[in-house]
């Protein structure tokens, strides 16, 4: 479970933002590079987004925005926080008040999460890793995807981060890592000795679990 830190509270003139302060709760996660970030109100709502590159930020003035800072090195939009890594060597003593600064702008003025005009705001999980599964197996992959959804998503959403299903092939399901969870110094035995395991006993079919 991730440990709460104390909520911090950064004070601006009423005639920047129209509001003498906004609480920003942060909170630890298993990442020691990765903060979780809750606002006090709705992110995405529904689904989440993953942003890896600078270049996939530029969807997003918040996301853009975090990344302009330099030391940030991906940002994970989920229903109601925001997560952001930053880069081996930065300290989050030196980075996590610019976060803080940029996140209480942005909500404070109800700025949009995406830019005008686009669809970047649909959570549909991209398929450019995915992996075409076999007709077959469609009653072992919903009921694979029915519990990473129940039972593994929103435990993993505690901590920052989210899981997302690729496919199934021989035995062996394939699974995206989001968030607090992408390079997490746990994450390996998270996979092998939570997910897999409750995968396998609850669908015998499945003898494997892997990240990509």
């Amino acid at each position: 479970m991730a440990a709460s830190e104390v909520p911090e509270t950064l004070d601006l003139a009423p005639a920047n933002l129209h509001i003498a302060a906004m609480l920003i709760e942060t909170e630890l996660t298993p990442n020691p590079a990765t903060i979780k970030f809750l606002p006090g109100q709705a992110v995405m709502g529904n689904g989440t987004r993953d942003f890896a590159t600078p270049e996939e930020a530029e969807a997003s003035p918040l996301a853009d925005a975090l990344f302009g800072l330099g030391d940030v090195t991906g940002v994970f939009f989920g229903g109601d926080f925001i997560s952001v890594t930053i880069a081996p060597g930065s300290e989050w003593r030196d980075v996590k008040p610019d976060v803080l600064s940029i996140l209480l702008e942005h909500f404070s003025a109800n700025m949009p999460l995406f830019a005008p005009g686009s669809a970047a705001d649909i959570s549909v999980p991209l398929d450019d890793d995915s992996f075409g599964d076999d007709p077959q197996d469609a009653e072992i992959v919903a009921q694979i995807r029915d519990l990473i959804d129940t039972r593994v998503r929103p435990a993993v959403a505690n901590d920052g981060g989210d899981i997302i299903y690729r496919g199934f092939d021989k035995g062996t399901v394939f699974l995206k890592m989001q968030g607090a969870c992408a390079g997490c110094p746990s994450s390996s035995a998270t996979l092998k000795n939570g997910i897999e395991q409750l995968l396998k006993h609850y669908v015998p079919e499945v003898t494997e679990v892997r990240a990509v």
